[in-house]
C-alpha cells in the first residue's frame, strides 16, 4: 500500500529567500522519503499552506527542483517525484540548516560503529571541557546504485550522544537527528571543505584507489549556548560530489 507524501515542517529564516528555504526543505523530504511514499506531490496550494508562503513563492521553489531533475510538473495531472532523480546533483548552499540537511539526504546509510573515545587532538579546541566524546561512524551509499559515496565520523558531546537513536541515524543526517529527534537548538554550523588524498581506510570504504582525490568536509555545530555539540568529518569521493555557492548581495 502506497502512503501519501508528507513534507517536513520548516521554520523560515527571514534573512534568506523564502523560495530557496522551501525548495531545500522539500528537497530533503523528497530524498529522505520512505520507499512506499507516493510519487505524487500535494498541490501547489496545499504545499504553500503547509509552508506558510504564497503560491508564487511555492511555484518558484518547485521550479528550482524541476530544474534539478527531482520532480516533473504536468498540466492538469499534477507534480510528481522523478523515480530516477539524480541524487548527486550540485547543491546550492545559502546557509540554512535545511540546506545542510538536504545536502546530506537521499542516501542509504549504514552505522559502522559508535562509542566513547578520547577527544582527538585536532578537535581539542572544540571540546576544551571534555576528556571524551562519543564517535559515530557511518557509510553512505547512493540510493539507486548502492555505490559508496562518503563516510562520516561525528564527534558528539556525551550528554547529547546518549539521546541519539542509531535507528534515526540510518534514516536521517546527524544534523536532523540532533535538531528534530534530540531537540537541540542549533544556532549555527561552520563548514569547511578541502581537497585531500584518500588514506587506506577511506580508500577501502569508498572503493577508490589509495591516494586518489577526495573532498574532506568538516562541519562544526553549535547549540544556542554557544557550545560545540558535534564535529562532523566526512570524506567524499571526488567523482561523486560537487556543490555551488550562491552569494546574496543584499
Amino acid at each position: 500500500m502506497t502512503s501519501s507524501f508528507a513534507p517536513d515542517s520548516l521554520v523560515l529564516n527571514r534573512k534568506l529567500p523564502l523560495w530557496y528555504q522551501v525548495s531545500q526543505s522539500l528537497r530533503a523530504s523528497i530524498l529522505g522519503r520512505t520507499p512506499d511514499a507516493s510519487l505524487r506531490l500535494p498541490t501547489e496550494e496545499q504545499l504553500a499552506a503547509h509552508y506558510g508562503v504564497s503560491v508564487l513563492t511555492m511555484r518558484q521553489a518547485l521550479k528550482e527542483l524541476e530544474a534539478e531533475g527531482l520532480i516533473s510538473r504536468h498540466r492538469r495531472r499534477g507534480t510528481f517525484i522523478e523515480p530516477g532523480a539524480r541524487r548527486g546533483a550540485p547543491r546550492r548552499l545559502l546557509g540554512s540548516i535545511d540546506a545542510v540537511v538536504a545536502q546530506q539526504s537521499g542516501e542509504r546509510t549504514t552505522v559502522l560503529g559508535h562509542g566513547p573515545e578520547p577527544v582527538p587532538g585536532d578537535l581539542a579546541e572544540h571540546f576544551p571541557d571534555l576528556a571524551e566524546v562519543v564517535t559515530f561512524r557511518r557509510l553512505r551509499r547512493d540510493g539507486d546504485s548502492g555505490e559508496p559515496t562518503n563516510w562520516a565520523q561525528n564527534a558528539v558531546r556525551p550528554d547529547v550522544a546518549a539521546q541519539v537513536d542509531l535507528a534515526d541515524l540510518e534514516r536521517w543526517p546527524m544534523t536532523k537527528v540532533l535538531r528534530d529527534a534530540v531537540g537541540v537548538k542549533i544556532s549555527r554550523i561552520t563548514d569547511t571543505v578541502e581537497a585531500r588524498l584518500a588514506d587506506p581506510q577511506t580508500a577501502e570504504l569508498l572503493q577508490v584507489p589509495l591516494l586518489s582525490p577526495i573532498l574532506h568536509y568538516t562541519g562544526v555545530t553549535y547549540d544556542a549556548a554557544g557550545r560545540v555539540i558535534d564535529v562532523a568529518r566526512i570524506q567524499y569521493r571526488g567523482d561523486r560530489f560537487s556543490f555551488s555557492v550562491t552569494i546574496d548581495a543584499d
